[in-house]
């Protein structure tokens, strides 16, 4: 839907330092200002998915800022987006979103410099976020080649848990899982931009695995092969899929990518809802060549991301996915 919506909007003007905008549904527009700066901004901004007010500030705010690790920049300035059904949420609870959006932006060291907030049916909250990166080191989603290796920074499995959360059917130890990995910040993008080696990156969000995935071979042009059994997946994530829990955004996921993709014989239909999940906060999906794999891998491990790892390879051919 959203494809076709882009699709009919007037052809503007060309802005030759508009380095990145909507062309490769990329994580956030990028703006040269100068030869060695260019601004990176994105926004994000949604329902809650926990019951805590302070952890769905936190959630929402790491999830808006990983857009701008996942163009390799720094982030260095926030806006505040709130909405709230006004006179039917408790004052407090507003206060606690908000102070869990407050410390995520202090545990990065940038402010919140201000916002816009309305009276909606539904609570939401979110970020607009500003980055700074070198023109030359912005890592976009559509620069892969073929021979790439694929690294997936972060473990998924967070809309099956989200949609047990809502069922009352999500153990406390399973909880503080779901939250360790969506408040962890990706902030290996900003190594990896200093890494020639690294040819594409992305962050794994709303569309899945497989929907972001696709972004990045539609835009280098490559096809992709990825195993299965090397997909780095939260314990509990696992177990529930395996009861049949799963969101309707991965269904929705699956029609909009099932034509460029190709499964296994007789594949368990709990392996189709993993690939096709909605990630809120996921990992940074990496392309890059072989040589440049352990060094990627230290990258990650040394910011504290256990579960980073390979999950396939790029090759010349029309723009799809097998799983193996």
């Amino acid at each position: 839907m959203l494809s076709e919506i882009l699709s009919k909007s007037p052809v503007g003007k060309v802005f030759p330092d508009l380095l990145v905008g909507t062309e490769s549904s990329d994580d956030a527009a990028v703006y040269r200002i100068n030869d060695t700066q260019a601004i990176v901004a994105t926004t994000d901004f949604f329902m809650p998915i926990v019951d805590d007010p302070y952890d769905f500030g936190r959630i929402a705010a790491t999830n808006a800022i990983s857009d701008i690790y996942a163009m390799g920049a720094k982030p260095f300035l926030a806006l505040a987006l709130l909405g709230m059904p006004v006179g039917k949420i408790p004052v407090e609870t507003i206060q606690r979103i908000v102070a869990g959006g407050h410390s995520v932006c202090d545990a990065v060291g940038i402010p919140i410099g201000g916002g816009h907030s309305i009276d909606s049916p539904e609570p939401i909250y979110g970020l607009v976020v500003l980055g700074l990166v070198h023109p030359d080191k912005v890592k976009r989603n559509n620069r892969a080649r073929a021979g790439d290796v694929l690294i997936l920074g972060k473990p998924l499995g967070v809309g099956i848990m989200s949609a047990a959360l809502k069922k009352n059917e999500l153990r406390k130890k399973a909880y503080q899982q779901m939250l360790e990995t969506t408040t962890q910040l990706n902030t290996p993008g900003v190594a990896l931009a200093d890494m020639p080696g690294v040819h594409a990156l992305t962050d794994v969000t709303g569309f899945g695995l497989l929907g972001h995935l696709l972004e990045i071979c539609r835009g280098s042009l490559l096809k992709a092969e990825i195993s299965f059994e090397q997909l780095p997946i939260l314990s509990a994530a696992r177990h529930l899929l395996e009861q049949g829990f799963a969101t309707g955004a991965s269904d929705r996921n699956w029609a909009s990518c099932r034509h460029e993709v190709t499964l296994p014989a007789g594949v368990p239909g709990w392996h189709k809802k993993l690939l096709t999940d909605p990630q809120t906060s996921g990992g940074l999906l990496v392309a890059c060549e072989s040589a440049s794999v352990p060094a990627v891998l230290e990258v990650f491990k040394s910011e504290g991301f256990k579960y980073a790892t390979q999950i396939g390879r790029l090759t010349a051919g029309a723009p799809s996915v097998t799983v193996t």
